[in-house]
């Protein structure tokens, strides 16, 4: 005996639009899972359809975050909120030094969103988590009226596994440790804000948008003492650093000439009248280890794709005041505080 669907005709992925009997738990909304959602996701786990997935899990530590994305334009150069809803959440549990293994997905989709681009986000979506090596397993759809959504919102919760000895923390940078990060900053924040306000430059600018698990593998194979991991995402690198300096009670001091930033960043940002040092980035790590360790970390993370650009920038230092320090190019020093207001919105 076949398991007839309760509906006849398939969704019109190229001219429909949501409505709200799309949230509204009958027939619209199970064709709108089976159709978008689980035909894009398919996993034994996602295929049960229960309303929470059982799955077996390791002895030892285990990592949980959570993350919503809201991005304005929902498609920018480089990625969509599909895959970036992917990318965030993924590496979040990376900067535990863990390995990703499970994700799960809300919508929150606005009355009249169009069905082909919802089909495409989840699509991007899909190719991001088979790329990551992760399944989502199960989520969650609500739609709401028109003008209350702004299109779509996505968040994921990701799971994951810590291998043993690996335990970088936001509060173990310690004075005399080096400062390094993964490679270029500033890409994702003006390739996001460059296409909202419909600027167009000579080079063009991507988002550096990526999934950092396997970096971080091979990082945390060379160098398992790695003391703190975090990806700069809003506020940017400078913000990040002097979270990680409060956290662990320290100060620290960069070198503005070794922070890497693309000269069409550079340019853009010169332009808009940001600082590229508190432009989000999607696909960036800092990594904070004991200063004997560094060379062999730089160059476990010169040797990955997405480690090519990366730079020792700053050392850690003995600080009561918990203050981040730029020595600048021309010679002097300045603070690089945390970012004051609101720069970028709705950059992730």
């Amino acid at each position: 005996m076949t398991n007839r669907q309760p509906y006849t005709r398939k969704l019109d992925l190229k001219n429909g639009r949501i409505d709200m009997s799309h949230g509204s738990g009958g027939k619209a909304m199970a064709q709108l899972v089976d159709e978008v959602f689980v035909k894009a996701f398919a996993n034994p786990l996602l295929e049960q359809r229960n309303d929470q997935a059982m799955f077996e899990v390791a002895a030892g530590r285990m990592v949980v975050t959570t993350d919503s994305y809201v991005v304005s334009p929902l498609f920018f150069p480089g990625g969509d909120i599909g895959s970036l809803a992917v990318h965030g959440t993924v590496n979040d549990i990376a900067m535990a030094g863990a390995k990703p293994l499970y994700l799960t997905a809300g919508f929150i989709i606005e009355e009249g969103f169009a069905l082909k681009d919802l089909d495409r986000i989840v699509m991007s979506m899909a190719e991001a988590a088979r790329a990551a090596g992760v399944a989502i397993v199960t989520g969650d759809t609500k739609v709401v009226e028109r003008g209350k959504g702004d299109g779509v919102f996505i968040n994921t919760t990701g799971i994951g596994v810590v291998p043993p000895g690996v335990s970088p923390s936001g509060d173990r940078a310690r004075p005399g440790d080096a400062v390094l990060v993964s490679g270029t900053v500033g890409d994702h924040g003006v390739a996001v804000m460059s296409t909202r306000e419909g600027l167009s430059f000579e080079t063009s600018i991507l988002s550096d948008s990526a999934a950092l698990h396997g970096l971080v593998a091979a990082m945390v194979a060379a160098v398992p003492g790695i003391h703190v991991m975090r990806d700069p995402t809003r506020g940017g690198l400078a913000t990040t650093l002097n979270e990680i300096a409060h956290q662990s009670g320290v100060g620290m001091v960069l070198s503005e000439a070794s922070i890497p930033v693309r000269e069409e960043v550079a340019a853009a940002c010169e332009l808009l009248g940001l600082d590229p040092l508190y432009v989000a980035n999607e696909g960036k790590l800092v990594a904070i280890c004991a200063p004997e360790d560094a060379e062999t970390l730089l160059n476990v993370m010169k040797s990955h794709p997405l480690g090519v650009d990366a730079a020792v920038i700053g050392t850690v230092r003995e600080d009561s005041h918990r203050f981040v320090q730029l020595e600048t190019t021309f010679g002097g020093k300045r603070i690089a505080d945390w970012l004051a207001g609101e720069q970028l919105p709705r950059i992730c």
